[in-house]
């Protein structure tokens, strides 16, 4: 049966045009978009770019979404969509999920908040419609890949001993210099809070927290050296899910060696402080430039025994470049974070699911063989070690 969904995306910025343009280069998913934005100006100029890029002719309008009141604009667009993608700051996540349940909307969110996430949950228990929270890279995608490795693991192997599940995403730059040896290719006082918050992980069997930046370790992914250390927020719902299944569990994030040092540098300058990421996301935007030709590094490794007391692992890592959509060229960021939104959208369209959905309670096979995850995270491109 053919169906033509209504989406509003909710934030004109990097991810929700590129979510725009996905959605209507997108042959199997036919869709009339609604693009806001806080500020007008920028919802139109998206609304612009993405019909300008598109191959086809694209159904799309903007709309200003204002701070304290519904206009009658946008009144009516609630009440004509299907599902609401939030693309905006994570401190407006509880607004817009409210106005998806009072509408009966379908809502996806990014943000790895946890206090508006708690929130969204409570609001959404009774709700008529699904809402997948935290759907993006990381979280998001690289939660769902680990879990879905998970049960690959259990299933060649068994269940009696999983010693680790590790994730690590690095959002990095193809060139970089020192002392600092980076680049920002997304929110900059996103990367300055991930370094300050604690991590969420597993440890001997117990969901626990740990101080970001408090483990640094190499890793080579086919050939290259990087490091990795805790950073706040990656790892979803899965220290929960996995709490006494697993001994241990954590999400790292990925950066060119000697970028931590650079940076625990900066925080032992700054000392104790109410706000330590304000004042590290001034001492990184003095000397980091911001990048747009970016690129993005994945690894996903499950390791444990089998029945016979063998180490066993089961690995994924991958590689994202920049690439066209239509024709403009998308970084890597904001193909591998839209993506995934419009996966979790797609499931949500096809009214299986209501209520609240974290990244644990995705059916893994339905979401990665999707069209839109296939069409970033192909799974041919992968280096899989088993």
């Amino acid at each position: 049966m053919y169906i033509k969904h209504k989406v509003i995306i909710a934030g004109a910025g990097g991810i929700g045009r590129a979510a725009g343009l996905i959605m209507a280069e997108q042959p199997d998913f036919d869709c009339e978009i609604f693009i806001g934005d806080i500020q007008l100006d920028i919802a139109e100029e998206a609304c612009q770019w993405i019909q300008k890029g598109a191959s086809s002719l694209v159904n799309i309008e903007s709309f200003e979404i204002k701070q304290d009141v519904v206009s009658e604009h946008m009144d009516y667009i609630l009440k004509s969509a299907d599902i609401l993608l939030d693309c905006l700051p994570g401190s407006e996540a509880p607004k817009m999920a409210a106005f998806a349940k009072k509408y009966k909307l379908h809502y996806v969110n990014l943000t790895e908040y946890v206090d508006e996430t708690n929130q969204i949950l409570e609001l959404a228990k009774d709700a008529e419609t699904g809402f997948i929270l935290q759907s993006g890279l990381a979280p998001g995608y690289v939660n769902i890949l680990a879990n879905h490795l998970y049960k690959d693991f259990v299933l060649q192997y068994g269940d009696q001993q999983v010693d680790h599940i590790a994730m690590k995403v690095g959002a990095l730059t193809r060139i970089t210099t020192n002392p600092h040896y980076y680049g920002f290719t997304w929110s900059p006082i996103g990367v300055a809070t991930e370094y300050v918050k604690d991590a969420i992980v597993i440890r001997n069997g117990i969901k626990t927290t740990i101080p970001s930046l408090t483990e640094t370790t190499d890793i080579l992914i086919d050939g290259i050296h990087y490091e990795d250390d805790f950073t706040s927020g990656g790892a979803a719902d899965l220290p929960d899910y996995f709490s006494g299944k697993v001994r241990n569990l954590d999400y790292k994030t990925i950066r060119y060696p000697g970028h931590y040092q650079w940076v625990k540098n900066q925080l032992a300058e700054i000392g104790s402080q109410p706000n330590p990421e304000i004042a590290l996301l001034d001492k990184m935007k003095q000397v980091i430039p911001n990048v747009d030709e970016d690129l993005i590094v994945l690894y996903v490794g499950i390791i444990g025994k089998d029945v016979s007391g063998s180490i066993r692992i089961k690995e994924r890592s991958l590689r994202i470049e920049p690439s066209f959509v239509g024709s403009h060229k998308l970084k890597a960021i904001q193909t591998t974070t839209a993506a995934p939104m419009l996966e979790a959208a797609r499931m949500l369209l096809s009214g299986k699911y209501k209520g609240p959905m974290l990244q644990s309670q995705i059916d893994t096979q339905e979401f990665l063989s999707g069209s839109f995850v296939q069409m970033v995270f192909n799974q041919k491109k992968y280096r899989e070690l088993v």
